[in-house]
């Protein structure tokens, strides 16, 4: 802190307060001082807060998304929020950010955001509306109308089952399984109505009887969309969430050939001196967008969680070490980037008009453009890297801070241009892993499950419980 020395800069100041108050005790005479000089101000401290009290700050402010801001009639996450038009979108519920939300809201009664008595009502009345939206062969779509269940076309043909959209659910209604089936009676329906209502996803359904997973499959289309899931990328959850599966399981020749392509996932690549260990499609050398190394570990710890072809904790240790050298270097000479402003991955974006758009950010295709959940959300890999840049937004919270936590992305480049808006699947990922970096709990309930460990064994996994 800086230190003034007004006696220094000011002796006739001093003198005169100390003649008044000596000489002018006893009459009804009252000094007013005179005003500093306007060309010499005083140096107003920068905000200082602790790492702790910061990382707390960010989850109890990004909470807000999933609590204050869901989805009235449901209790759903909707997929965005902009605090300028508080009705666009507001009865739109995303499949996969709703799973998000499910576990930011245990980290809510956790922390005492809410009380647990809380918690458990949202949950109670999030499931039912769950079991009583439309399912395609017990998958959910990614949109849901909020208002009575129905789908929502997300594009064209995509008017029925998103399974990854459903396998992120299906992480959060595990943990709120594990959370709950060992409290009070109502608790442990809740838990119950959780297991039911994953128990009946078909996965195996969206292998169309071949030897890979299919992303969509709609009433009208069928498997029209064809779209394969296969790494590297987010998707890992929905092969082991298949595999776990009691009722509608897959074998491990449908996840080798599918996720692992029959060992082609595998990459010798290497920058800055981390090993990629595996093909990132679009960024083969540089990785790609942060939340592949988010989406699918919310609640599969990857810690110690490797297959026949790779590590996965390295793979997202050195994905995280990437993207953040890459900013440090800042090869396009973006403004701030640097140790404390990085993090290139999917979120609102800036387009060339100055409008607001959408991009997967990562190096081989970086616009300028910052989105706060990439080094937030990459905290347990980098907690240094992370907490500097937190440090970094908050230095800039006037900016960046708006009503549910950090604004979805800015560009310093552009004359501090800020999206001030909000994605679900941007908050989720900040609340959840700031949480497995503090306590491990999602990672701890998740990992505890049954049926998750026998998936996990299906597949010819090593794993940390």
């Amino acid at each position: 802190m800086q230190t003034v020395n007004l006696m220094g800069k000011f002796p006739f100041l001093f003198i005169l307060v100390a003649f008044v108050f000596l000489s002018c005790g006893g009459d009804d005479y009252t000094y007013i001082p005179s005003a500093l000089p306007d060309d010499d101000p005083i140096a107003q401290p920068e905000p200082v807060i602790g790492d702790t009290e910061l990382l707390e700050l960010v989850q109890q402010e990004t909470f807000k998304y999933f609590w204050d801001f869901a989805e009235t009639n449901s209790g759903g996450a909707r997929e965005r929020y902009h605090p300028d038009d508080p009705g666009r979108d507001a009865h739109i519920v995303t499949s996969g950010g709703t799973g998000f939300g499910l576990m930011a809201i245990l980290v809510g009664m956790e922390r005492g955001f809410i009380t647990r008595e809380q918690g458990v009502e949202r949950l109670s009345k999030l499931l039912d509306f769950l079991e009583n939206a439309d399912r395609f062969h017990g998958a959910w779509p990614h949109w849901i109308n909020g208002s009575n269940g129905a789908v929502i076309p997300f594009s064209s043909m995509d008017n029925g089952g998103d399974l990854v959209e459903t396998a992120f659910l299906v992480q959060g209604l595990i943990c709120v399984q594990e959370y709950l089936k060992n409290g009070n009676d109502t608790e442990k329906a809740v838990a119950a109505q959780a297991d039911t209502l994953w128990k009946g996803v078909e996965w195996n359904w969206y292998t169309q009887s071949k030897n890979e997973l299919y992303w969509h499959w709609s009433p009208n289309f069928g498997f029209d969309i064809n779209l394969e899931l296969k790494g590297y990328n987010e998707v890992l959850i929905t092969y082991i969430l298949a595999a776990a599966s009691p009722n509608h399981g897959i074998s491990k020749e449908i996840y080798a050939n599918g996720w692992a392509s029959s060992g082609e996932i595998v990459s010798s690549n290497t920058q800055y001196g981390f090993p990629l260990l595996v093909k990132h499609p679009g960024s083969q050398q540089f990785g790609g967008p942060l939340f592949w190394a988010h989406y699918s570990y919310l609640g599969l710890n990857p810690k110690g969680l490797r297959d026949d072809y790779t590590n996965y904790w390295s793979v997202n240790l050195n994905h995280s070490k990437i993207n953040y050298q890459y900013c440090v270097e800042n090869p396009k000479n973006f403004e701030d980037y640097g140790p404390d402003c990085w993090g290139l991955t999917a979120s609102y974006s800036r387009n060339n008009d100055g409008g607001i758009g959408y991009n997967a950010h990562h190096p081989a295709n970086d616009t300028g453009v910052i989105s706060p959940t990439a080094a937030i959300s990459s905290i347990p890999y980098t907690p240094d890297e992370s907490i500097q840049a937190l440090h970094y937004f908050y230095r800039n919270k006037d900016k960046l801070l708006g009503p549910a936590g950090f604004y979805d992305a800015f560009s310093p480049e552009h004359d501090f241009w800020v999206a001030e808006a909000y994605l679900a699947i941007d908050q989720g990922p900040q609340i959840i892993m700031i949480e497995n970096y503090r306590t491990g709990l999602l990672w701890e309930l998740f990992m505890q499950n049954e049926d998750v460990q026998n998936g996990l064994d299906i597949l010819g996994f090593q794993y940390t419980m």
